[in-house]
């Protein structure tokens, strides 16, 4: 008899055939031509895990591969860097006179790791029931963190989601490992050891040697199963992934902003390194527009700049162009900050998985909360969190770009001080960082 796994002890994103319904969904927004197969994606997701359901999964995977775009797709969405940087629409800034840079890095760490604190607590969450608690606890308008005192018996009773297994803020001495932290302290180290000039590759072996199978999620989960099977770069990034839009990627960009003040599109350019391991088209975007504002948020505090900053890294044939350019639109507009955010949700379904963590509306709530919180810290990282979706990817993304802004004296210590510049890593080696020694070695690697 043949051996074969126990399909049934293997987790969701390991197995292809699992995701089959974001796998339509996500190849339907690249406009490839799959409708013949709608309904065999919806039979082959209902069968239980097997060898039946894998050989299923497999040939919709090569049906997906094959497949043409459709003649009316009206984007022009590239994976390879030439490609990206021939569809760029150039801006120019006005550098202006701020804190001075290593204050500025500083702000950032401690900027991403207070945004990410705040919601972290709630990740997971929908509005449905995030709004009303935050109502419940005397925090709407989402104005400080979430505490575990904030959490009665009667929440836990009211409320579906599991606030009593959420990690809080007075939990602890620092704040706790969370994946959009330890891709940040992950990459300081890759740069460490392999310098500025690393390759999509060295992201691999590095991904295998510095964290767990467990600390990788969706497409990174599937990147780093791909690393291990013999996959390497780019092929990593396709293989069987259906996630490959969804936002892991935007989350791992902020240490190439860092290391490249004033540079957007040479922090855009290591951002695509990194993201092309595991990520496509907008899914690469995400990272390239994360690092680029923080390249040009070193050098101006003006908020508009730093958005168009970041935009002029990616296509602006990209969906995410157009949804980035939409948010600034609605701000321009003066379209109010309850609409643009009404927009986004109507636009995207946060009760789906595929709504809730693709790149496209994130970054869009990203942008919303730098536009529309006005540079003010506690403002922007609430309305960021507050909004939903993934709540702390974007609440991170916000503080890093702010921290750097503006530098580390414009984070109220209410925020600051309970994280007693301490920080958990998943990473081999590293238990924990202060917050503080891994900005100073920040400022080694901008001219190393």
């Amino acid at each position: 008899m043949p051996l074969k796994p126990q399909y049934e002890t293997m987790h969701d994103w390991e197995f292809y055939a699992s995701n089959l319904a974001t796998e339509y969904a996500q190849s339907t927004e690249e406009g490839l031509k799959l409708s013949a197969y709608k309904d065999l994606f919806a039979a082959v997701s209902r069968l239980p895990k097997g060898e039946e359901k894998k050989a299923f999964g497999d040939l919709l995977f090569r049906a997906v591969q094959n497949a043409s775009v459709r003649a009316d797709y009206p984007y022009n969405e590239p994976s390879d860097l030439p490609a990206i940087q021939a569809l760029r629409r150039p801006h120019t800034y006005a550098k202006k006179a701020g804190a001075p840079l290593a204050d500025r890095v500083h702000g950032a760490w401690l900027g991403r790791v207070c945004g990410c604190m705040l919601g972290k607590t709630v990740e997971g969450i929908r509005t449905n029931e995030l709004i009303p608690f935050l109502k419940d606890t005397g925090n709407f308008p989402l104005h400080r963190y979430i505490l575990r005192s904030d959490v009665t018996e009667a929440t836990l009773q009211k409320y579906s989601f599991p606030f009593k297994w959420q990690c809080y803020v007075d939990d602890g001495d620092g704040a706790p490992a969370d994946d959009d932290t330890n891709y940040t302290v992950m990459y300081q180290q890759m740069v460490q050891r392999y310098g500025r000039d690393f390759t999509p590759l060295d992201v691999s072996r590095t991904w295998l040697w510095y964290q767990p199978k467990d600390a990788y999620c969706t497409a990174e989960r599937v990147a780093y199963r791909n690393f291990v099977n013999g996959y390497v770069p780019p092929t990593s990034a396709i293989h069987q992934n259906p996630y490959r839009e969804w936002i892991g990627a935007q989350i791992r960009g902020d240490y190439f902003g860092y290391i490249n003040p004033g540079n957007p599109a040479l922090a855009a350019e290591m951002a695509w390194r990194d993201a092309s391991v595991s990520h496509v088209k907008n899914g690469i975007y995400g990272e390239m527009f994360v690092g680029a504002m923080l390249a040009v948020a070193a050098e101006t505090n003006d908020i508009e700049d730093i958005v168009c900053g970041g935009m002029a890294e990616i296509p602006h044939t990209s969906r995410l162009y157009e949804a980035l350019n939409s948010v600034l639109i609605d701000w321009q507009n003066r379209v109010t900050q309850e609409d643009c955010f009404a927009r986004i949700h109507a636009k995207w379904d946060e009760y789906t998985d595929h709504g809730w963590c693709h790149t496209i509306p994130n970054a869009m709530i990203v942008a919303a909360a730098l536009l529309y919180g006005e540079g003010d810290f506690e403002r922007s990282v609430c309305m960021a969190v507050e909004t939903g979706f993934d709540t702390d990817c974007n609440g991170a993304t916000v503080g890093s770009v702010l921290g750097m802004a503006h530098g580390s004296n414009s984070i109220p210590a209410a925020w600051s001080e309970p994280l007693h510049d301490t920080l958990y890593t998943e990473i081999f080696g590293v238990q924990k960082v202060k917050i503080s020694e891994c900005a100073t070695l920040t400022l080694k690697h901008i001219t190393t």
